[in-house]
């Protein structure tokens, strides 16, 4: 292995970031691209403080996060710890419709709606704002530090850290009662936990919506990487027409456009793109078809006189047709989006089967494991259980307990009088019982050996109907 000549540096490992400055575009995708970016921050930011009437000692917060009581409340729904496989459900209907948005038209969700692009988007507003569009922050960032650089720099990361507070005080309030804890967290009241979560929320939208920008997008997320794997011939993407623009180059007013291309190499299309990319060099990783190079690339058509769609959503079939005079229309119905569609039907039907037949009582029973089993002085044999009852109605409920399948047994529940007592439960909660149950030991040859199967009755006292629940009784080997 050679060694290096004295004075020269080794090469590095991988490339230094290039700073992107992308130029305001202006245009229909730009509007929409406002439009969107206004709608999700206002979602965000104002969704913890609607309120929601539940009833009495009940949170009035319509989504809440309620982890301190292992519920999620989305308005009208409230989902419990136990029944966190709807967010399952929901998880896998989000990733499908994802599948199938970019399976028609790309990465549309990156360049619309993903929170890294619409907060990158507020970031670089409030970076035009105090430094100025493309130009002028370029010249600004090559220039010395003067005190007008200063104040500007200044300026717009005191702006990006509000934004960052703001976004991350906005997310804790989902955990907790927006208005309390907004108040404790003034007052310096609240836990400490929810102070550690702001400031990491805040440090993550700073460095992530701030400094890194489309660093997050090429090398942190691995969408980009999966993508590709969505796309058909038929996928509708922001595509350079290089069979209208080739050969492209520089054009003069009054000169002939015979013999040469629409593309008047003006790089418009570059400077407004996010990602710093050029679209004329085809489909890329780091493409988010946001499709701001659509609207500079038709601005400058229109100055120029020739049509609008040198660059535009196309299909990589249309690209590659061997006449460019008639388009094959778009296949939005196609293998791949049916099925999509028809995973998102069934685990949408799955669901919504689920949440018309959910119970509205759920019970939970743990057999003592230190000691498995008593053998009390008259040789009889007692177990030891817990029974935890979830009332998920929202008015108190009384049950009485009964066992089934255990022949002879009696049963007792501690701080409770009488073999069948009323047990009390108040809305939304659960209520954890201590229960023994007791083998005579008359009856201990009717065992099935060291573990027998029974089953608890919990029987509401309001309607009749009885919920059975199975459970075991552990005994020593049978010796018959």
């Amino acid at each position: 292995m050679s060694e290096i000549a004295a004075g020269q540096r080794p090469a590095q490992a991988y490339a230094g970031r290039q700073k992107i400055y992308p130029k305001l575009a202006h245009g229909k995708f730009r509007k929409i691209k406002w439009a969107v970016m206004v709608v999700t921050l206002g979602i965000y930011y104002l969704l913890p403080w609607i309120r929601w009437d539940r009833g009495p000692n009940l949170p009035d917060q319509a989504f809440l996060l309620d982890f301190a009581n292992q519920r999620l409340f989305f308005g009208p729904i409230e989902i419990w710890a136990q029944e966190l496989y709807y967010i399952t459900g929901l998880l896998i209907l989000s990733a499908l419709g994802l599948f199938l948005v970019t399976a028609v038209a790309g990465r549309m969700w990156c360049g619309y709606t993903c929170p890294q692009t619409v907060w990158t988007d507020l970031m670089i507003v409030v970076e035009r704002f105090w430094q100025g569009d493309r130009n002028a922050r370029i010249r600004l960032d090559n220039g010395p530090w003067t005190f007008e650089k200063v104040w500007k720099k200044t300026g717009t990361h005191i702006s990006w850290l509000l934004i960052a507070v703001a976004t991350g005080g906005a997310l804790v309030f989902y955990f907790r009662d927006a208005p309390t804890l907004a108040n404790e967290l003034i007052n310096g009241d609240a836990p400490a936990v929810a102070y550690v979560f702001l400031a990491v929320f805040t440090g993550t939208t700073y460095l992530l919506g701030g400094i890194a920008r489309e660093q997050v997008c090429i090398y942190m997320c691995p969408w980009p990487r999966i993508q590709a794997a969505m796309f058909d011939r038929d996928s509708l993407l922001v595509s350079y027409r290089d069979w209208r623009g080739e050969p492209r180059g520089a054009h003069k007013k009054g000169q002939s456009w015979e013999g040469r291309g629409d593309c008047v190499d003006c790089t418009a299309c570059v400077t407004v793109c996010p990602m710093g990319i050029d679209i004329r060099n085809g489909s890329q990783l780091e493409c988010i078809q946001c499709a701001l190079c659509i609207d500079a690339c038709d601005e400058i058509m229109e100055r120029v006189g020739r049509p609008k769609g040198l660059i535009a959503y196309d299909t990589f079939r249309n690209l590659d047709a061997p006449s460019h005079d008639k388009r094959v229309p778009v296949r939005l119905i196609r293998p791949r989006t049916l099925i999509y569609s028809t995973l998102m039907l069934a685990v949408g039907g799955l669901m919504l089967t689920a949440w018309l037949h959910r119970a509205d009582l759920d019970v939970n029973i743990l057999h003592d494991r230190n000691p498995m089993f008593v053998q009390l002085s008259d040789g009889s044999l007692r177990n030891g259980f817990t029974l935890k009852i979830l009332n998920k109605q929202h008015e108190v409920r009384h049950f009485r307990l009964a066992l089934a399948d255990l022949d002879g047994a009696s049963m007792s529940v501690v701080g409770f009088e009488g073999k069948e007592p009323v047990i009390e439960v108040v809305p939304d909660d659960l209520r954890a019982l201590k229960v023994l149950v007791t083998v005579p030991a008359a009856m201990r040859d009717r065992l099935d050996g060291n573990a027998t199967e029974f089953r608890f009755a919990i029987i509401d006292a309001g309607d009749g109907s009885v919920t059975y629940h199975d459970a075991t009784f552990r005994g020593p080997e049978n010796e018959r």
